[in-house]
């Protein structure tokens, strides 16, 4: 099993790598801001193989209350911006 751990923190360490560089890079506030969603759900995932690697489900209720936050805050931010746009 540990072989299985660690080439799933090495694929989440790869998206997150590439998540980040788009949104360092990305041509819009929208693809920043979906970058930003995607990157909460990586670090979410990594959250949720350490709680299985442990076997300590002490940090789910944390790892529900980021993906919420990051869910809400990705609305939000998508929302203010289609305003945005549509006041140009």
């Amino acid at each position: 099993m540990t072989v299985v751990f660690t080439l799933t923190l090495a694929m989440l360490a790869a998206a997150a790598l590439l998540t980040t560089l788009r949104l360092l890079r990305g041509p819009t506030t929208l693809d920043r801001i979906t970058a930003l969603d995607v990157l909460v759900v990586v670090i979410v995932c990594g959250g949720a193989v350490y709680v299985a690697v442990n076997r300590d489900s002490s940090n789910i209720p944390l790892l529900a209350a980021v993906a919420l936050i990051g869910f809400v805050g990705s609305a939000t931010a998508a929302r203010l911006v289609e305003r945005r746009e549509r006041h140009r």
